[in-house]
């Protein structure tokens, strides 16, 4: 009997489907068309030796692409155009070797099996397409399509900067307040090379902050001192104040002032160009911990929380939830700033570290959609493979934290001579005090804003 004519019980039929579905062209060659059988096998060892190529030599690159919506639109229609082929090769190697039409029985559980052979392929690349097409908006929603300042290069995506400074900061809008506050301030300063990072704290309620040459200075040319019991002039008000005035930012769009201002009063204030900044709503943040499936920390003492101190988180290490990680990083009830302060970087540390791969992928859709509502930035879409790049580095590189509270800054009166010259010790300790100087910028602070290598057993 000839291939095109042989005929194949249910267990050749079912046993020759799925190894043709682990290796194509197994159907074929029992069918005697051999080179048709060769030519599938080839085609398969050729595509899992540049999958395995892909995911191997190239790996340190998957997450850069994945951050870049012209490649995810590629990558995703290479994988849907594997995932086509492959079933097309599972139906073509059914009909080869399925039962006679006689045998009613063994058609039925060959076709079942080949259409479950063919959804064990699809499916994922359903889920894959979805994951794409969430990334693609998330970057598209949150990022602006290219650069306004100076070009991204691929060989110097930093322009030849040794540091760069993102402002990362705290919005909060509470019910009955107009406008954000923002109530965290933090830069870090990242060394390119090595990904080394100093983490600078101002307080939110810093006073008299000098502002910017320019308009906003010529308004308040002795400092920021607001207008009216709503603004009654501390640093965390300068942001929504912009956005409300403005003359303050002439030429800036609205929802660009605040940041604009901000970024440039920082700058002035620490005495280094900040280049980007990023702002996390606090209620989007809840969304996204919740998203995560919750957050655990270790609090040493426990906090009160409420105005009228209707809650306690008490002391011990806990999973909290969207709402009580809120209050975990807003609480002041006996305590005060700056003790909130540590206990807000104790808890984005705790979030970085816990949100690992398999987290995020289980979550992703609520994560995507809790960080396109909670999450604004300025960050270019161009440098956002840099961006991954450099986050790999800061991983596995030292941080070290300088906050600018009681007793080594007087808020009311702020030294800012002093807070520029120990940004400069920070950033660039003199070679034979560099172990000493390591930690002196946290030797006037309290305890919470200790060495952020261990932020996550220093909550407090």
């Amino acid at each position: 009997m000839t291939g095109a004519n042989r005929r194949f019980g249910l267990g050749a039929s079912l046993a020759l489907t799925v190894a043709s579905t682990l290796l194509w062209g197994v159907a074929h060659l029992a069918v005697e068309r051999r080179r048709t059988g060769l030519a599938l096998m080839a085609a398969y060892v050729l595509m899992l030796a540049g999958v395995l190529t892909v995911f191997t030599a190239f790996s340190t690159h998957l997450l850069s692409l994945a951050v870049q919506p012209y490649w995810l639109s590629w990558l995703t229609a290479g994988v849907a155009v594997i995932a086509l082929a492959w079933t097309g090769v599972i139906v073509w190697s059914w009909l080869l070797v399925r039962p006679e039409r006689s045998d009613t029985v063994g058609r039925f559980f060959s076709t079942t099996l080949t259409v479950a052979l063919c959804a064990l392929i699809l499916a994922p690349t359903v889920y894959a397409t979805r994951l794409a097409y969430l990334s693609r908006d998330v970057v598209n929603t949150l990022f602006t399509p290219s650069s306004t300042t100076a070009p991204v290069l691929a060989q110097d995506p930093w322009n030849g900067a040794e540091r760069v400074n993102f402002l990362l900061l705290g919005g909060d809008a509470a019910p009955g307040r107009p406008g954000v506050r923002t109530d965290s301030i933090t830069v870090a300063s990242v060394d390119v090379e090595t990904g080394a990072t100093v983490l600078f704290g101002l307080p939110r309620n810093l006073q008299r902050v000098p502002l910017p040459a320019g308009p906003a200075r010529d308004l308040f040319p002795y400092g920021f001192t607001g207008s009216g019991p709503d603004t009654p002039g501390l640093l965390n008000e300068i942001y929504q104040y912009a956005e409300d005035h403005p003359e303050m930012v002439p030429g800036v769009a609205a929802g660009k002032r605040g940041s604009t201002l901000l970024k440039a009063t920082v700058s002035d204030i620490l005495g280094i160009p900040v280049s980007y900044y990023a702002m996390v709503d606090m209620k989007g943040f809840a969304e996204i911990i919740d998203a995560m499936g919750g957050v655990q920390v270790t609090i040493k003492a426990p906090i009160v929380y409420g105005k009228y101190r209707e809650g306690l988180l008490p002391a011990g290490t806990r999973k909290l939830s969207g709402q009580e990680a809120l209050w975990f990083g807003r609480s002041r009830t006996d305590s005060d700033d700056y003790v909130r302060m540590g206990r807000q970087k104790c808890l984005l540390n705790a979030v970085a570290k816990q949100a690992d791969p398999v987290t995020v992928l289980n979550s992703f859709e609520r994560l995507a959609a809790a960080t396109k509502r909670a999450i604004s930035t300025d960050l270019p879409q161009d440098l956002l493979p840099a961006v991954i790049d450099l986050a790999g580095k800061v991983k596995n590189a030292k941080i070290r934290s300088l906050s600018f509270v009681p007793p080594l800054i007087n808020t009311a009166y702020p030294d800012w001579y002093l807070i520029r010259r120990k940004v400069k010790e920070a950033l660039d300790p003199p070679a034979s005090t560099t172990t000493a100087t390591a930690h002196a910028p946290t030797a006037t602070t309290t305890p919470a804003q200790d060495d952020p290598l261990t932020l996550d057993t220093a909550c407090q």
